[in-house]
């Protein structure tokens, strides 16, 4: 991809690792998941969460399980950060995240008038967000209580070497789509899902988490679609629509839990299919419009 460098503000921290970890709950993997379970269905909504969700939820919970529990956590990152300890953007990965990051700043404030930027959090392994804990094992999240993304870049690797997704592409969709549950934060879209999500079923609830993923995939493919460099050029590059699409195909939550083991549960899928998470990424890159990304309307 083709991004302009992107000068680390405010609006982006390396928290570096923090002490402490999940309160409560039992040990073991089972353990850790009652403790993750809910943060990150308590709306700490991620692309790198279906990870744990489709491999660990239905191994050690089972689909039946209460997968929309609300999460809680009032800790300060900032607080929790080694002062002045770490530097924002000093890796090639980051420094790919921070441009990214920039990028997506451009595009959707000529969208949105009023645009209000997210933060941008590094963390190593484990620290604290304004919704309670932050473990690389979850993947890249959004918290709505700070509107701040988090990422642990590692998950790059795990995202290439475990799943089959390399590539700059890949890791700008992961980025790109965190950026896009910011959109639907300031937008009024998520107080919306949750209000709804509180009178509905367990299905319901997880069908409208669904449609809440995909229109941040869709949301992605807007920013790639509509991303230019200083000099005017398109970020987007031979292959990488084919690498985005790639990353999208494999943290559907049907093949992810075809990967564990299991059979799919469509009732309990809370991030979409495979060929869900790919269509609705490519309407975005091919349109490049956000008014097409109306997924809770459309027939997904």
């Amino acid at each position: 991809m083709r991004l302009d460098d992107y000068d680390p503000g405010d609006d982006i921290r390396d928290l570096g690792r923090g002490g402490g970890g999940f309160g409560g709950g039992g040990g073991g993997m089972g353990g850790l998941l009652f403790g993750l379970l809910p943060m990150l269905l308590g709306r700490k909504m991620g692309c790198g969460t279906i990870i744990l969700l489709g491999i660990l939820a239905f191994v050690f919970l089972g689909p039946g399980a209460n997968m929309l529990s609300t999460g809680g956590g009032t800790s300060d990152p900032m607080a929790d950060s080694r002062s002045g300890a770490n530097v924002a953007c000093d890796t090639q990965a980051e420094r790919f995240a921070c441009n990214v990051f920039g990028s997506t700043h451009q595009v959707w404030g000529s969208v949105i008038n009023g645009y209000q930027k997210p933060t941008l959090n590094f963390f190593t392994d484990q620290n604290q967000s304004g919704c309670g804990a932050a473990q690389a094992a979850m993947g890249p999240f959004y918290c709505p209580a700070d509107q701040g993304v988090y990422l642990d870049t590692a998950f790059f690797n795990e995202l290439a070497q475990r799943f089959g997704a390399a590539g700059d592409a890949a890791q700008a969709y992961v980025v790109a789509h965190e950026v896009g549950h910011h959109i639907q934060t300031i937008t009024g879209i998520s107080d919306q899902v949750r209000q709804r999500q509180q009178r509905a079923s367990q299905a319901e609830g997880n069908a409208l988490q669904v449609r809440m993923e995909l229109q941040a995939d869709c949301y992605a493919g807007v920013w790639a679609a509509r991303a230019r460099t200083r000099d005017g050029q398109s970020v987007m590059e031979p292959g990488d629509m084919e690498e985005a699409m790639t990353a999208a195909n494999a943290i559907g939550d049907d093949t992810l839990m075809r990967s564990a083991g299991q059979r799919p549960v469509p009732e309990s899928f809370t991030h979409g299919t495979s060929a869900q998470r790919m269509t609705w990424l490519r309407r975005g890159l091919q349109t490049g419009d956000p008014r097409q990304c109306d997924t809770f309307s459309a027939s997904i």
